[in-house]
């Protein structure tokens, strides 16, 4: 008992420290308010001209210090060994203390969020789907997290390949929120899907290699949105679940279905599986040319990862140019194509990653390529 009142005595004092810092904090923003006032106030007259920028600019100036010093206060004081502990019995250590930080691996609250892996896969980043509840059904939460993931790896430079994977045991993404759904007026609906419809075509349009992984329902948007990789690869053959089932519903697909699937398998083989709402599992979506691979293991996590570390060498100016003149120049006739081809070649020709690559290969030895 006595090491306990001492802890809660120490805690004590540290709250007591964290008052009085605050107190002084804000006596000094007074002082200097004060000052700062009596300072315009003093000028000379003949002077007054060249200060009236800084009189009026003297409020402004005196918020921005309260808000930097109240958030230098605030930081302080939310440190894990300036916060109130508690205790919990330990046989071996008598106290243990409890920390309050969070996993950076894990955002508490996030549905859609990114984790970058490191050492040997650096590279490698995973776009994780954390919606249990909803089976990852499209949200407006859900979206817009979706899209700020998109938007920060687009840029991102160090970025060579996406896997898109549900941590959600059973779903891919279970397609629209019908139960948000049902509250939104026409109106909204139609802003929904527009938000939708560009999210797609962000995933569809990043520079950078995107694998999906289907474990389980991909439904509706949810196959919409893997049709917007790359690649595709689905786990657990049985447990797999995909098809555009809109018509089933009395609608049709709404963010891309009835444009990348029959690109994607054929006029035919589409408008069976979209007139039908027919839902395969990995094997059959396999041969009608959905995925790429159908693994017999609970999850394509491992195969995606396999894919994923053979482009990783491999130079990513090259790799970046290679997709733009697959998805762009396939849209051409041969001609255009292969001139847009043509186009793409000479962006690499003066980067130093191609002469990386030949003086490797003059030197038998693996390239170390930079993206530059």
């Amino acid at each position: 008992m006595a090491r306990n009142d001492d802890d809660r005595v120490g805690v004590i004092r540290e709250s007591v420290h964290s008052i009085r810092d605050a107190k002084n904090i804000f006596e000094n923003l007074a002082r200097a308010e004060s000052g700062a006032q009596s300072a315009v106030a003093g000028v000379r007259p003949n002077r007054f001209k060249y200060f009236t920028a800084f009189g009026l600019f003297t409020p402004f100036l005196i918020v921005h210090l309260k808000h930097t010093m109240l958030r230098t206060f605030l930081a302080r004081s939310s440190q894990p060994q300036r916060l109130v502990r508690s205790f919990v019995p330990s046989s071996q250590q008598g106290i243990r203390f409890i920390s309050t930080s969070q996993s950076s691996g894990h955002p508490e609250g996030k549905e859609c969020y990114i984790e970058r892996l490191s050492g040997a896969d650096e590279g490698i980043a995973i776009v994780n789907f954390n919606r249990p509840k909803a089976f990852n059904a499209l949200s407006r939460k859900f979206v817009r997290e979706f899209r700020d993931a998109l938007q920060e790896l687009r840029y991102d430079q160090k970025a060579r390949v996406v896997i898109i994977r549900s941590l959600v045991d059973g779903a891919f993404c279970a397609g629209a929120d019908l139960k948000e759904r049902s509250t939104m007026n026409p109106t909204e609906v139609k802003q929904f899907l527009a938000g939708l419809r560009d999210g797609f075509r962000d995933l569809e349009t990043l520079p950078i290699p995107t694998i999906a992984v289907i474990d389980g329902a991909a439904l509706g948007g949810g196959l919409e949105m893997a049709l917007c990789c790359d690649m595709r690869v689905g786990g657990g053959t049985k447990k797999a679940k995909i098809g555009l089932v809109e018509t089933k519903l009395a609608i049709i697909p709404g963010a891309g279905g009835t444009q990348r699937l029959p690109r994607l398998i054929g006029i035919p083989k589409a408008k069976e599986l979209i007139y039908s709402s027919k839902i395969l599992d990995s094997a059959a979506a396999k041969e009608m040319g959905i995925l790429n691979h159908a693994v017999e293991e609970e999850s394509g996590f491992n195969k995606a990862l396999e894919i994923a570390r053979e482009i990783l060498p491999m130079g990513p100016l090259a790799v970046r140019m290679a997709k733009s003149a697959i998805d762009k120049g396939t849209q051409f006739e041969i001609d255009s194509g292969l001139e847009y081809e043509q186009a793409c070649y000479a962006q690499i020709m003066p980067s130093e990653d191609r002469l990386e690559g030949l003086a490797a290969f003059r030197e038998k030895r693996k390239p170390a390529y930079k993206g530059k």
